[in-house]
């Protein structure tokens, strides 16, 4: 992407407000985000719904606390009224663009898409995946190379890759990435799939 100047930084954000509610609306109707039809679909979102709940809870405090001071100050009370709440509808929307856009394993075409809500699409063609483990890690040190997407300070699956892939990131910064370690709901059960795809078995 083009650098990171006013016009692009505000497409970048406008765009990220329309992802989230747009993710809002797929989790009120309880659709998947581009989850393939022939493709299986592994969730990571459970990790991070007691936090993000947290997170939301003091967000609606707060909301409560500014009323109550600024209530001599109608004007002012009604600015951040809305924001306030607008936070708490974007705070619930990062959790939703995570339910709805899970990992998403693809035999026929041949993909293994990892996501993280809408911050990271990565695709690996199954070809170049070397080993796929169940690998439980709590800190992820940066590294030449990795990119881990830690959902609740944790990653459960590692895919080492033999040859690399494009990861971009939300300002456009593109980078090559051999190893990706991210979180799934049933770490079991992703790599089990994955080892199928690769030795040629149909995935359930």
């Amino acid at each position: 992407m083009r650098g990171t100047g006013p016009a692009t930084f505000a497409y970048l954000v406008v765009r990220h407000e329309l992802r989230l509610w747009a993710s809002l609306w797929l989790w009120a109707a309880r659709r998947t985000h581009d989850a393939a039809a022939g493709g299986s679909a592994f969730g990571y979102a459970r990790g991070q719904g007691a936090m993000m709940a947290g997170f939301a809870f003091v967000c609606v405090v707060e909301s409560v606390m500014m009323s109550v001071l600024l209530r001599d100050w109608p004007a002012v009370h009604h600015v951040v009224l809305v924001l306030d709440v607008y936070t708490v509808v974007m705070v619930v929307g990062l959790h939703a663009a995570s339910v709805v856009r899970p990992h998403v394993l693809d035999p026929a075409a041949g993909t293994l898409r990892i996501r993280r809500g809408i911050h990271v699409d990565v695709r690996i063609p199954l070809e170049r995946i070397a080993s796929v483990r169940r690998e439980l890690r709590t800190t992820h040190e940066p590294a030449d190379g990795e990119l881990a997407l830690a959902v609740g300070s944790q990653t459960s699956v590692t895919v080492e890759l033999a040859e690399p892939v494009a990861h971009v990131s939300f300002f456009g910064r593109r980078r090559e990435v051999r190893v990706v370690r991210c979180h799934a709901d049933d770490p079991g059960a992703l790599v089990r799939a994955v080892e199928r795809a690769l030795a040629g078995d149909a995935v359930p």
